[in-house]
């Protein structure tokens, strides 16, 4: 039988010492990131004006696993490893015969999981001399990753925030600040990509992909700058996959193996930390569904084209063969700011059209309903992002209550909604409302991908 414990923990000596690289796995291979200036497949001469040599490295490695460095170890220490949680009131509230065990990562310092990949990244910068790093930021979760690593190392950090979060999460700004980082509403004046926005639209609510573009801007015109992304990129989905061998681990301890596991995704970062190394696993033939969860209001993988298209709205970023709704898209303003991006990570993307990965949409609604019944019954209030697959995690477990199936469900819990009451209040004042993204401007934003020819 299955354990009746509540946490199931592992001691620091047991924390994964390499990080699991799923290109060695991949059923098929990844479509070569494109210069967008020549047209020809992506050097790594090309991505050192952005990146430390042993990230670059990092993005191209087909070597299966990649050491952590000991100074990253110790920094991980602070909140690794993260406790694996068997949800026994939910169970019992929904009545299913499904275990349910979520993998949560709010313990963090900055509340989430993203500090896995900002301390690396932080830590590989200061290996190279760089002085300060630029990045963007949607929900603000990631800006506050990467204050927070920058401090610790000694860099300087400058966070673009997507306007619309800027304005409806200004304690996420206080968070980045407090950390020493100068955080900036995108779009901004600072940047031509910016003042390129604001003259055709004064109003615009910003979005992930215009924020990138003035990071990056600001990141190619100062030679003591690099920039840093939170998701999408090989390097950042490598570094989240200790929180999935963390999880193996722990299922191991308590007998078990998920036939289920649901995420979040936005750009893929969290997503793939979890599931990547039990993709691994199905690959190899173990029957397992993995379930990627959007918003309807910016559903990437449910309604966008496995194509190549610009990470970035000013088109500055490389081209990468990836699901995409158009770089020009700019979502809706739903408060599950950190998923509303474009694009997705290439790997995943690649998961998901090879039919490894399932994706599905959700209603803003719903997932806050779904967040407020964990909430009530569990006791952890999660991120709007995190309710996304809590719904899912929900949906699978009353599914099993009506066939009378015992499967084992696991839900990536990949922060807190401490910063993010703002969206509560307006749930529970029935002020929040569905937005499905009209069809129409999809194919808009669509019509401005980029005609490329595949290399072959």
């Amino acid at each position: 039988m299955p354990s009746e414990e509540t946490k199931i923990l592992l001691r620091e000596s047991e924390i994964p010492q390499r990080w699991y690289n799923i290109n060695s796995d991949l059923p098929a291979p990844l479509a070569p990131p494109i210069h967008p200036g020549t047209g020809k497949p992506l050097g790594p001469e090309d991505l050192a004006p952005l990146f430390p040599m042993e990230l670059i490295k990092q993005e191209v490695s087909m070597e299966p696993y990649v050491e952590i460095p000991d100074d990253i170890m110790r920094i991980y220490k602070l909140w690794r490893p993260s406790p694996l949680y068997r949800a026994h009131r939910l169970e019992k509230h929904l009545g299913t015969p499904a275990r349910i065990y979520y993998k949560n990562e709010s313990f963090s310092p900055p509340g989430s999981h993203k500090p896995n990949t900002a301390v690396a990244q932080a830590y590989y910068n200061k290996q190279e001399g760089v002085r300060r790093i630029a990045t963007e930021t949607g929900a603000g979760q990631w800006g506050s990753a990467l204050s927070f690593g920058c401090c610790l190392f000694g860099l300087e950090c400058t966070v673009y925030m997507v306007k619309v979060s800027y304005e409806q999460k200004p304690y996420r700004r206080v968070l980045m600040e407090t950390w020493g980082a100068t955080v900036h509403p995108s779009p901004t004046t600072l940047t031509k990509a910016g003042q390129s926005i604001l003259e055709k639209t004064p109003d615009s609510p910003g979005s992930l992909g215009i924020a990138i573009s003035e990071a990056v801007e600001d990141a190619a015109t100062h030679d003591d700058t690099k920039y840093s992304l939170g998701s999408v990129l090989n390097h950042v989905l490598l570094h989240q996959t200790i929180v999935g061998q963390e999880a193996k681990a722990q299922l191991k301890l308590v007998d078990e193996e998920p036939d289920v596991i649901v995420g979040c995704v936005g750009g893929g970062s969290n997503f793939a930390g979890l599931a990547f190394p039990f993709v691994k696993d199905k690959i190899s033939g173990k029957e397992i569904d993995i379930v990627a969860c959007e918003p309807e209001s910016c559903p990437t993988l449910t309604r966008g084209l496995y194509k190549y298209d610009f990470g970035d709205t000013a088109q500055l970023t490389p081209l990468v063969k990836m699901y995409t709704l158009g770089h020009t898209f700019v979502p809706a303003p739903i408060h599950a700011g950190g998923l509303r991006y474009h694009g997705d990570a290439p790997q995943l993307c690649l998961l998901v059209n090879q039919k490894v990965i399932e994706a599905r949409a959700y209603h803003q609604l719903t997932t806050f309903e779904a967040a407020l019944t964990f909430t009530r019954i569990e006791g952890f209030l999660p991120a709007p992002e995190t309710a996304h697959c809590i719904r899912a995690g929900i949906d699978e477990a009353l599914k099993c209550k009506d066939t009378g199936e015992e499967k084992c469900i696991l839900i990536g819990y990949s922060g807190h909604g401490f910063f993010d009451l703002g969206a509560y209040e307006r749930y529970l004042a029935d002020d929040l409302v569905d937005y499905e993204y009209p069809q129409e401007k999809i194919e808009a934003a669509l019509k401005d991908l980029p005609e490329i020819q595949e290399p072959v």
